[in-house]
């Protein structure tokens, strides 16, 4: 089954198939990932030196994975802004979030550049907080960031917040402009026409089997192997499952979501006229917004924890959680609880330990990069992670090859099963904390301590999709 937003792009696509890898290749790169991270590294490493030789292996099609099924939001890091000062000093820190905000208009610049019909609408995104809890837990943060001038949120009164967000739960919210959302899967494909028209070497349906070390390194594939001087490693998600040192630095959690058939007039109604992301203050957050046909797209992150950061068969099917999407998207919107649902499916997300997405040189390997981690939060940060890649592979010596998210994972979970039974615990503990924050009740001691350990992780940097 291919995910909704796959369906429609390929529906209105006319570009041919790439084919499988055939024959033995050398090149000078050679990416592995045909997703947002993988695509963007290939068509800027062109871009920067036009006479490289870039191929590029993709086990199913480009977009198969998270970049063709996530909720589509393009954000910024104004929200991780403390966890990046904490880990890199306020210099840095301070340049991420301006860069993570800056790429948001870049990519809609490519894609009104290269004619990419990927639905970009920059037209913000607001972060609320629908009980007394989140108030008071988001409120700081967010009056820090006004105070300090980092980022683009700015406060919002409730009336203008509620007419926004079309919602009548949400009593308190911040408004950034500098954010947008698109059809991810428009945009994964768009890149993927831009990549092959920049002379990028493509090849679907060409799962890498084996990589050997050494300069030039060897991706093998059942079709032929691809001997390179450089290889990048973006495989997200998946990476735990071909790299067992990394099956440690990052935890596979799904996101669920559903999407309505088209209602323009009933989401008129609410007030919803514009593409705005909204996006509540949970720990695994609820977060929808329109399309420009009139559908409602609803999702939410920490349904379901993968063991040993295997991605298994529930992430291609339709979510297991349809029918609370359904009741949440009820609860925001109660004049649309009969909405027909066009469909539903589930999406991994590769979460690492501080919530950031990390990047380095395989050890012993300096000419195998690699970079993972997105924790939710890729469509617009993948641009950024490109870049650092790019500066990597062709050594640039420049703020984002000496950025200190090039250091590699900073911390690990715990063994399995260790790490599936506590995350399976810690879900429990933040449904009822958050069950009991909605009746405005004190939630249990026992359940605080335990939710505690996703904030500690990382999870509890809001803006994830």
């Amino acid at each position: 089954m291919r995910p909704f937003w796959l369906d429609q792009a390929l529906a209105v696509e006319t570009e041919a198939p790439a084919p499988p890898l055939a024959r033995d290749r050398r090149v000078d790169v050679c990416i592995v990932g045909g997703g947002y991270t993988g695509l963007w590294t290939a068509i800027m490493l062109r871009e920067q030196a036009p006479g490289l030789q870039v191929a590029l292996v993709e086990a199913d099609i480009c977009g198969a994975g998270a970049s063709g099924r996530n909720g589509g939001c393009v954000l910024g890091w104004a929200s991780k802004y403390p966890t990046l000062r904490r880990l890199f000093g306020e210099e840095e820190a301070r340049r991420l979030v301006v860069e993570s905000e800056r790429c948001v208009g870049e990519i809609g610049d490519f894609c009104r550049h290269h004619g990419i019909d990927a639905e970009f609408r920059q037209d913000g995104t607001l972060f609320t907080a629908t009980n007394q809890a989140q108030q008071a837990a988001v409120s700081p943060l967010m009056a820090d960031l006004v105070e300090q001038g980092i980022g683009s949120f700015t406060p919002m009164e409730t009336a203008e917040v509620q007419r926004r967000s079309g919602s009548r739960r949400h009593r308190q919210g911040w408004f950034s402009p500098r954010a947008a959302t698109v059809q991810p899967a428009k945009l994964v494909r768009g890149l993927r026409r831009v990549a092959r028209a920049l002379g990028v070497e493509l090849f679907e349906q060409t799962p890498m089997k084996a990589l050997d070390n050494g300069c030039p390194a060897r991706v093998h594939t059942p079709g032929g192997t691809i001997i390179a001087d450089k290889v990048v490693l973006a495989t997200n998600a998946w990476t735990a499952r071909l790299w067992p040192a990394f099956r440690r630095t990052i935890a596979i959690v799904s996101s669920d979501m559903v999407i309505t058939e088209p209602m323009p007039e009933a989401l008129a109604a609410t007030g919803l006229s514009d593409g705005v992301s909204v996006l509540d203050s949970r720990t695994f957050v609820h977060y929808y917004r329109t399309t420009p046909e009139g559908r409602l797209m609803l999702g939410k992150g920490g349904n379901t924890f993968a063991f040993a950061g295997h991605v298994h068969g529930v992430f291609d099917r339709p979510s297991r959680y349809r029918d609370a999407l359904h009741q949440s998207l009820t609860d925001f919107f109660p004049s649309l609880g009969e909405a027909p649902l066009a469909a539903s499916w589930t999406g991994p997300s590769d979460r690492s330990v501080t919530g950031l997405p990390f990047f380095g040189s395989l050890p012993g390997a300096a000419n195998v990069v690699y970079g993972f981690g997105y924790s939710g939060n890729g469509v617009g940060p993948s641009r950024m992670g490109a870049k650092l890649l790019s500066a990597l592979v062709l050594e640039q010596d420049g703020a984002w090859r000496r950025s200190p998210l090039a250091q590699g994972p900073l911390g690990r979970f715990p063994p399995e099963p260790v790490r599936y039974l506590g995350s399976l615990a810690v879900r429990h503990a933040i449904r009822r904390q958050e069950r009991a924050e909605d009746l405005g009740r004190a939630s249990r001691p026992w359940d605080r301590w335990l939710a505690g350990f996703a904030a500690a992780a990382g999870k509890s940097d809001k803006l994830a999709s």
